[in-house]
């Protein structure tokens, strides 16, 4: 089982915070260091500083680390033209000498894109599509040949298609609850199908579906890495299991029922219980970035035992 630190940093970080994070990450021996990709606090934060861009806070940590995997759970396809995208995570992934990993996703936080005057298109998820195609199509041209694309809502013509990536193959992780079109477009584009903050129960029957949907496609099922992400609140006893949680302005037992809560032992048992259908990734979302004894307390003592 892979553990990968996914933060939010929408909700109050500044760069300096998501790098003594991501250098944490690595030092404690964790697999990668994902954030979200969001320009407005959620809840009742304060959400200061204010927003960084995934991106950029990407390129600053491909410089600044080594070894983990660095990405998006997911790139708002709102954000960005997919030509532009595509440049930008080539850069990154150079950057970083072959470490990057692009989710990406149709985007939904309506409010975010009021506050800084991004467009918020109603057909977005047909938008998706496109991007997923012109993104992974630019990357895959080969050098001295050129990217032509003629959709509904985006169009390329003669495109050099450079830069490429350090990898032969960026790995693309679409995810999501939908039924229908989204496994069908994992199965089309992706290298991993990620399910945000579901059961046990919603995960098996969601990867049930995208393997139908890859199988459907041609592919071998087991192609893609399916994976989970969950929010995280580990403690040595229940008192610091329960200061945890107060931070996160949540219960314990919801803490318990919605995430991987409560201690090593149980955490352990928990993501066993995601394994056995199909899970062989969690991203742990850590909300409390000043909490380093926390990715101590889980290195030592949850990932010391899934090795």
């Amino acid at each position: 089982m892979d553990l990968r630190i996914f933060t939010e940093p929408q909700q109050g970080a500044s760069y300096d915070t998501l790098l003594t994070v991501a250098k944490a990450t690595e030092d404690l021996g964790f697999d990668a260091f994902f954030r979200s990709d969001h320009y407005l606090r959620m809840g009742s934060v304060d959400g200061l500083p204010g927003p960084t861009d995934a991106w950029i806070t990407l390129a600053g940590l491909a410089r600044e680390t080594k070894r983990i995997r660095l990405g998006t759970l997911m790139t708002a396809g709102t954000f960005r033209l997919p030509g532009v995208l595509a440049i930008q995570v080539a850069q990154v992934d150079q950057m970083s000498g072959g470490r990057v990993e692009l989710g990406l996703g149709a985007g939904w936080f309506e409010e975010e894109h009021k506050a800084y005057g991004i467009p918020f298109p109603k057909e977005k998820f047909a938008r998706l599509e496109e991007q997923l195609a012109v993104v992974t199509g630019l990357w895959a041209t080969e050098v001295g040949e050129t990217f032509s694309y003629d959709g509904t809502y985006y169009q390329l013509t003669d495109s050099p298609a450079l830069p490429k990536p350090a990898q032969r193959k960026v790995p693309v992780l679409i995810g999501g609850h939908g039924a229908t079109r989204t496994p069908r477009l994992t199965a089309q584009y992706a290298d991993e199908f990620n399910i945000p903050f579901a059961s046990v129960e919603d995960t098996e029957r969601q990867f049930g579906r995208v393997r139908a949907a890859a199988e459907k496609e041609g592919r071998a099922a087991d192609d893609l890495v399916y994976s989970n992400a969950l929010v995280v609140c580990v403690g040595k006893d229940d008192a610091e299991v329960a200061r945890r949680a107060a931070a996160l302005g949540r219960e314990v037992e919801e803490l318990k029922a919605n995430g991987l809560a409560g201690s090593p032992a149980e955490v352990v048992d928990k993501i066993g219980r995601y394994a056995a259908v199909g899970s062989s990734r969690i991203y742990l979302q850590m909300m409390d970035l000043d909490d380093l004894d926390h990715l101590e307390l889980i290195s030592s003592q949850v990932q010391s035992q899934l090795i």
